[in-house]
């Protein structure tokens, strides 16, 4: 049935970008993946699906003593990266430097001294030690001023110190680009969630966002974790919309979801098309208080293991005491066991389907994924969301 209406979709949205075309008229469209470097063991660098993507995002890259640092596995990574680009020359790979956990970044960008000290750190790191490895920067800073784990260092300057961090970066991948022949690219993941650490959360609060979208080449915005174990009751992890019986205060549910997201971000000066919409692939479990026979918007005790797509899809799917919804506003499917009483909130092709087409639709740059290693062996989500971009890609099972 979904095959059909997917089908349908991709035939009225008719602006399909081949991934035959050459890499000057795919430009414009973004189909990104995250790439965790830890997974290689299990997901080697080599079974990346590079034909069917335009960018490739290898995170992480930590930051030490005010310098850029990757683990013991990133040379070998490295390597089978660059033979990656070798055999697929359309693909733009760049280093993500961050993601949630990693500290430094306030006392990195606090100076003039310390900028160029950090920059320069990972400019010899990636581009000079690891020549032909990567296109670009991708900035994770989580996050500026507020926000992220608490024992990360955050100051009130963070805000503004980011914008002068990444013109920074801008400068000096731009004499790079110069240097051999090819520009280089500069983005960064923002976040969209509003609940941290320290309550309700405000993106502007963190990123200068008009300045920022002058200076990234475009944004990864990070349309998930809605519903967290920042959350009060058990909630969605992506919705696309707001849901009426969402019991968190009307001014944050406006825009604690993917197509509120997307709007605050162009009200706060983004171009439509500096904006990468961000699909998860893995879920977010709550153990549940509350009596609701269906287990959302319910109290809970503590945050489930959920896990990604492919363990949701094997260990829960079908199986005895599990249940499975749909909810219509936040176009999003959920599990909930009522013996165990946990809940699990996650994507399936069909609503990652859905949330491509309204990135196609809307205008955005393109769409990502956090992250490819979570998807199952028949690439169920990975086909879900190519599927307004890619002719292989059917948007369900």
């Amino acid at each position: 049935m979904f095959r059909q209406t997917a089908a349908v979709l991709v035939v009225l949205l008719a602006s399909v970008v081949p991934l035959a075309a050459t890499a000057a008229e795919r430009a414009p469209t973004v189909l990104g993946a995250y790439y965790p470097g830890g997974s290689a063991p299990r997901y080697p660098v080599s079974a990346i699906p590079a034909d069917r993507l335009t960018h490739l995002f290898y995170a992480f890259s930590t930051i030490k003593d005010g310098r850029c640092i990757v683990g013991d596995e990133a040379p070998a990574n490295f390597t089978a990266l660059a033979e990656l680009k070798h055999a697929h020359p359309h693909l733009r790979t760049l280093i993500s430097i961050g993601g949630w956990g990693a500290g430094g970044f306030s006392d990195a960008a606090l100076t003039e001294a310390s900028r160029k000290r950090f920059v320069d750190s990972c400019m010899a790191l990636f581009f000079d030690h690891h020549a032909g490895t990567f296109d670009g920067v991708d900035i994770d800073w989580e996050f500026p001023v507020s926000g992220g784990p608490e024992e990360i260092v955050h100051r009130p300057q963070d805000r503004d110190n980011l914008t002068r961090l990444a013109q920074d970066f801008r400068a000096a991948l731009d004499a790079r680009g110069r240097k051999v022949g090819q520009p280089m690219l500069l983005t960064a993941a923002l976040a969209a969630g509003r609940l941290q650490t320290g309550g309700p959360y405000d993106p502007a609060a963190s990123y200068d966002l008009p300045a920022l979208a002058k200076v990234f080449d475009f944004i990864n915005l990070m349309s998930y974790d809605m519903g967290t174990g920042f959350s009060s009751v058990s909630t969605f992890n992506a919705p696309l919309n707001a849901v009426d019986g969402d019991p968190l205060e009307p001014s944050l549910r406006r825009w604690n979801n993917v197509a509120g997201a997307v709007q605050y971000y162009r009200g706060h000066g983004v171009p439509t098309d500096k904006l990468v919409l961000g699909v998860p692939f893995y879920g977010r479990g709550f153990k549940v208080a509350g009596d609701a026979p269906d287990g959302l918007f319910q109290a809970y005790s503590a945050p489930a293991d959920a896990g990604d797509w492919r363990l949701i899809k094997a260990r829960y799917l079908g199986q005895p005491g599990w249940a499975s919804h749909w909810q219509p506003q936040a176009q999003s499917p959920w599990l909930y066991n009522a013996g165990e009483k946990v809940f699990i909130s996650y994507e399936d092709p069909r609503s990652i389907a859905i949330r491509s087409h309204y990135a196609h639709s809307e205008g955005l740059r393109g769409v990502f994924m956090w992250e490819l290693t979570g998807d199952d062996e028949q690439a169920s989500l990975l086909d879900a969301m190519l599927s307004p971009y890619d002719p292989k890609g059917d948007g369900g099972d």
